[in-house]
């Protein structure tokens, strides 16, 4: 049997972690099975062996610690342990940078520039090639020594502009797209919480 795209040798090296909250409103306070979605999120990932640390934390501090860093997105809060942990390992074993990822199942369509110098509607973009970004956001320990060499650490904490900032500097071969499970599916409002909690449901 082939193995899954993410399975890797367990390696139990320490992973440190970051649950963003920047930038994502009052959604990540919201409640998903009676549990903030941020505490929901900061479980799974202490579930998966990660040590969590608060978003405050100099990027010297974190770069000290020579481990890779667990990018963990509040607004995927079910997302579960062993594919955190799989992401982490796999980018300690390959010193590559791994993005949780989903498949696009929506209808997309092409902006196309109208008279009035507004936009239209255009043709249906195909669905096959494209993925939406979830959590995890995994950086290898040499990537992160590497962002604290310009001294602003992170170059974006919304998780579809940090990973276009990362492929822009590291370029994509070293940039690997992991397909997350269901449950990792990214929540943007309450239609998509309730949709998430009846997934995710234990009973």
């Amino acid at each position: 049997m082939n193995p899954h795209p993410y399975d890797v040798v367990g390696i139990s090296a320490p992973v440190a972690g970051i649950v963003v909250e920047e930038g994502r409103g009052a959604l990540p306070f919201r409640l998903i099975h009676g549990e903030s979605l941020v505490a929901a999120a900061a479980w799974a990932a202490g579930e998966a062996g990660v040590d969590l640390l608060d978003q405050t934390v100099p990027w010297d501090v974190v770069a000290e610690l020579e481990q890779p860093l667990l990018l963990h997105d509040p607004l995927c809060p079910m997302t579960p342990p062993d594919f955190l942990r799989r992401c982490a390992e796999r980018a300690s074993v390959e010193d590559r940078i791994i993005v949780g990822v989903r498949p696009v199942t929506d209808t997309v369509k092409e902006a196309q520039a109208a008279p009035d110098g507004g936009e239209t509607l255009g043709a249906t973009v195909d669905r096959d090639g494209l993925v939406a970004v979830c959590s995890p956001v995994v950086l290898p320990a040499s990537v992160v020594a590497d962002l604290l060499g310009d001294g602003d650490g992170l170059p974006a904490t919304d998780f579809v502009e940090l990973v276009s900032a990362l492929r822009q500097r590291y370029g994509a071969d070293r940039v690997v797209l992991a397909e997350a499970p269901p449950a990792a599916r990214r929540v943007g409002s309450d239609a998509d919480l309730e949709l998430l909690e009846a997934l995710t449901d234990p009973r």
